[in-house]
């Protein structure tokens, strides 16, 4: 039992170290700003006109993708909220005094990151039913879920487990959806 709780807190002390590593590139002003626009638009704005744009360029056609991807993030929501009250893991800033936080909290907790949770979920959709988009999706996809820990809102742990639960939702969503 003491060799799994070594383990343990040898994955909490890399958790924390990368945490506070990544947060101290907020310091500076460039990547900061950059990193702030891509929070504020995985916030939601990116996903809106994308589903927009999909329904202004298939039309009909674009209806089920558009309707898939609502779903899934409505649920996600529902899910994260959930688990957030569950397991109030407090956010970095909060617990680390080195911790350089750079952005605004949306909620009072960390666990799991609901950013990087949708931004999986829309982006892992968009992606099945209009593979052209994955150049433009994929690097989204992962500079929301990197600015979530280099803003100091989020544990690499909380962005981990944020992708995780958005892809098993993706994945159980198509027995809906198909």
């Amino acid at each position: 039992m003491s060799s799994i709780r070594n383990y343990w807190n040898r994955i909490q002390a890399w958790d924390s170290a990368l945490c506070v590593s990544l947060s101290m590139t907020g310091q500076y002003r460039l990547i900061r700003d950059w990193f702030r626009l891509i929070s504020r638009l995985g916030d939601g704005m990116f996903w809106y006109v994308l589903m927009l744009a999909i329904l202004l360029t298939q039309q009909a056609e674009g209806i089920k993708p558009v309707l898939h991807m609502l779903c899934v993030g409505l649920t996600g929501t529902v899910l994260y909220k959930w688990l957030k009250h569950k397991t109030h893991r407090p956010r970095p800033y909060q617990v680390h005094q080195d911790v350089f936080i750079t952005g605004k909290p949306l909620d009072r907790f960390s666990f799991p990151s609901g950013h990087t949770l949708h931004a999986v979920c829309f982006g892992l959709i968009a992606i099945y039913y209009f593979p052209v988009l994955s150049f433009v999706i994929m690097p989204f996809m992962l500079m929301v879920a990197l600015s979530r820990v280099v803003l100091g809102l989020h544990y690499p742990s909380d962005v981990l487990a944020g992708a995780a639960i958005g892809y098993v939702l993706v994945i159980s969503s198509f027995v809906v959806f198909g």
